[in-house]
């Protein structure tokens, strides 16, 4: 059957777009169909984009009675304080000698913020340790290189200890109060941050 073409100029569309006319089909470009779906959405290529007006049967359904707050609620923007953020984000502070260690109740909730990590007492100090088994010697050179590197940006450094014969072991704490301060938790999670996965042991797949 002979196809039967007409032009028809479209809208404001250019000249030389046509829609061509087949007795059981009607087939329009692609660059065309996107010219249409851009007038109908206008400039905005997103279309509807956030916010928008309540359909007349949400309204019916009094959908606004079954959430939380009212017309009168009022918003905020709230800025996060410290014990929001997380450790890593923040800043090593000097500390005076005559500051008091860190209590123990208070290391044991922050504990929780770091991963690794424990309490120990060492020489009657409290103090953070941190045990990392590595691939070989070569790659518990290479964490330590890494670690010093954080510690040296935070002002604030750790005990570190290579031990045969892949074990790296890093201790935390504030000589000058005789304990732990908000630094050492500072410095592992920054520690914690530090890329190990191409240092630790390769796990074996089993075919």
């Amino acid at each position: 059957m002979a196809t039967a073409n007409l032009s028809i100029p479209l809208l404001s569309l250019p000249r030389h777009h046509h829609l061509h006319l087949h007795p059981n089909l009607i087939t329009v470009p692609t660059r065309l169909r996107l010219g249409l779906r851009t007038q109908a959405l206008g400039h905005d290529m997103l279309g509807d984009f956030g916010a928008r007006d309540p359909f007349p049967a949400e309204i019916a359904s009094g959908f606004g009675e079954k959430v939380l707050g009212t017309v009168n609620t009022e918003h905020k923007i709230l800025i996060p304080n410290l014990s929001s953020l997380s450790l890593s984000q923040l800043d090593c502070s000097p500390v005076s000698p005559l500051q008091p260690p860190m209590p123990e109740d208070d290391a044991q909730k922050l504990l929780r913020k770091v991963v690794g990590w424990r309490l120990i007492v060492g020489e009657g100090e409290l103090k953070l340790q941190c045990l990392w088994k590595l691939r070989d010697y070569k790659c518990g050179v290479e964490l330590i290189n890494r670690i010093y590197k954080v510690a040296e940006a935070a002002g604030h450094f750790p005990n570190l200890h290579l031990e045969q014969p892949n074990q790296v072991r890093a201790e935390l704490w504030t000589s000058s109060v005789g304990g732990l301060s908000m630094n050492d938790f500072i410095v592992a999670a920054k520690i914690d941050d530090i890329k190990t996965s191409d240092l630790v042991p390769r796990k074996r797949v089993w075919a």
